[in-house]
């Protein structure tokens, strides 16, 4: 992304802020939110850029609920109803 696109995005989205959350129009968040999409990942150094991601994450790996790597996942066992002592006779 060229400095002087990045600089008018930049100063798209301080307009959009500056406008009360009640008083925008949905055209208005739709800009907003794709503007911090865009101007988030352009902040992350060596990530792909929103229009050249693909493949549904096909390619992600599992590590337990989102757990960090290496880090065993929970499991929980499912332990059926209890049991009742059977009525005094």
């Amino acid at each position: 992304m060229s400095d002087p696109e990045h600089q008018a995005r930049l100063t798209r989205l301080r307009e959009l802020l500056s406008i009360p959350d009640r008083e925008r129009t949905d055209a208005q968040w739709d800009e907003l939110n794709e503007l911090e999409i865009v101007l988030a990942s352009s902040n992350r150094q060596g990530a792909p850029r929103p229009e050249h991601q693909g493949g549904g994450g096909q390619n992600r790996q599992r590590h337990g609920g989102g757990q960090h790597p290496g880090t065993p996942g929970r499991k929980f066992h499912n332990r059926g109803p209890k049991r009742r002592p059977p009525p005094d006779r």
